[in-house]
């Protein structure tokens, strides 16, 4: 092979290599400076975590919800009439994605964390999802489903389909908390709430996002 073939060979895999490094960090770095102004810094005091470092992206406890706090989580029992219920976040062309109770998969669904209120009664029904890069995101795909979570706003809404019943939800808070703050599992009964968690900058696993939302009244 010709050298001026090899420079151009080399030019190509240099730039594709570039090119892929920037669509990597230019989320991150976008998300870092222009973060939804929406978005609070929570201030809660009781980790699980003994240290800050965080697993391996392949570490199970990235995929096993209920391995995502170390210790028992002191949580109510709850007797929950079905297995699975389905949400849909209209902003985000998420559609009737499978909400399975104490799942342990969040590749195959998004997983309601066992222990927390059911949606529609009151306190705070907590739900985990994957997210990715944004140019990978695919509604459909969980494994990116909730890339695009931070883009919410309060007031969009977030439809719950329980047992046979629609639930409107709003987002009332966005809250970015560390990874080992048990206290997004926080339960309060003065209404019913709805949590939607994920990690964020884009693509890293640095933050939790929760997107808290609080049920539409049914109007008679």
């Amino acid at each position: 092979m010709k050298r001026s073939t090899l420079k151009f060979v080399s030019f190509i895999f240099i730039s594709v290599g570039t090119f892929l490094a920037i669509s990597a960090i230019l989320p991150i770095v976008k998300y870092e400076l222009l973060a939804n102004s929406d978005v609070s810094q929570g201030n809660f005091i009781t980790p699980l975590y003994s240290s800050a470092v965080l697993p391996p992206p392949d570490d199970p406890q990235l995929t096993r919800p209920s391995n995502w706090f170390r210790g028992n989580p002191n949580l109510p029992q709850v007797e929950y009439k079905v297995k699975y219920y389905k949400l849909s976040v209209p902003k985000l062309k998420i559609e009737d994605a499978v909400v399975e109770i104490a799942g342990e998969d969040l590749g195959k669904s998004l997983v309601h964390y066992k222990g927390t209120a059911i949606p529609g009664r009151p306190g705070n029904a907590i739900i985990f999802g994957h997210s990715t890069l944004p140019q990978l995101y695919n509604p459909k795909n969980y494994m990116t489903i909730f890339s695009y979570l931070p883009s919410l706003k309060k007031g969009d809404e977030i439809i719950v389909d329980y047992d046979g019943i629609t639930y409107t939800f709003q987002v009332s808070e966005m809250i970015e908390v560390k990874p080992e703050d048990i206290q997004i599992l926080e339960q309060r009964y003065d209404s019913s709430y709805l949590s939607l968690v994920t990690c964020v900058p884009p693509g890293t696993t640095l933050r939790r996002l929760v997107v808290r939302a609080k049920l539409v009244p049914f109007k008679g």
